[in-house]
């Protein structure tokens, strides 16, 4: 069974939906964690009380990741508190949808400030403050391989994340740090239900062979393996938890 016995972790945006789900899986596996939320403070609080009753530990810790002065207060008190960090998973992310000829640049700033500037900033944290061995995971989206109507911004934010993925790795490996994208498809959360119209559902789940969208526990348990010691040996690598869906 894997084991994170002795190890801490901050999972990005684990108020809700996949964040959480990781952060119950890293707990369970033993790990303390620091869960990051924005807006979602009782449902943060929440995930802390489900951990501490799996009998873990963990800090809640309000942070916007669109401002770098707030990342890295995010790390200093989740540091402060620890006293080490094992552990980084980016999933914090804003998703909208529009047609390219109508994409503002409030939009497009917004999304960017999130998805890239802030996964940028919270790696570079990371890279600074982990302990050797360490796990950077960052999430990124199917929408990379064959792009989406409308998702040209969002779509653009993820494949940021996949390149800095690619370069990190190879500079953080003397340290044995591994880091790795794990890309999500069609999985059912509050984002899924506002981004995909009522009418398309059915079709999200038929794009899979095994015939249904994703869980949050589906791409949780690919998380939880990279970060244990069975991932020891993954590093740089984009690994679709898509359910076979192209």
């Amino acid at each position: 069974m894997q084991t994170l016995q002795g190890k801490v972790g901050l999972v990005t945006g684990a108020a809700r939906g996949i964040g959480r789900a990781i952060a119950l899986r890293l707990a369970g596996a033993g790990a303390a964690l620091a869960i990051n939320y924005r807006d979602h403070d009782e449902r943060a609080r929440n995930v802390v009380r489900e951990i501490e009753a799996l009998g873990g530990h963990a800090l809640a810790i309000q942070a916007d990741l669109a401002r770098v002065d707030q990342v890295r207060r995010l790390f200093e008190i989740a540091l402060n508190h620890f006293g080490s960090l094992d552990i980084v998973v980016n999933n914090a992310a804003v998703a909208r949808f529009e047609p390219l000829a109508e994409v503002s640049e409030q939009t497009f700033d917004q999304i960017f400030a999130v998805n890239v500037k802030g996964v940028f900033f919270a790696m570079q944290e990371a890279a600074r403050r982990l302990n050797d061995g360490g796990r950077i995971i960052n999430l990124s989206s199917g929408i990379t391989v064959n792009g989406s109507a409308g998702g040209s911004v969002y779509g653009g934010s993820k494949g940021a994340v996949e390149e800095f993925t690619k370069a990190a790795a190879k500079e953080l490996g003397a340290r044995q740090i591994t880091v790795n994208t794990v890309s999500a498809g069609f999985t059912e959360t509050d984002m899924f239900y506002e981004a995909v119209a009522p009418a398309n559902r059915a079709q999200a789940a038929s794009l899979s062979p095994l015939g249904r969208v994703g869980q949050p526990d589906d791409i949780a348990e690919v998380v939880l393996f990279l970060a244990g010691e069975g991932g020891r040996w993954i590093t740089g690598q984009h690994i679709r938890a898509t359910g076979g869906a192209d």
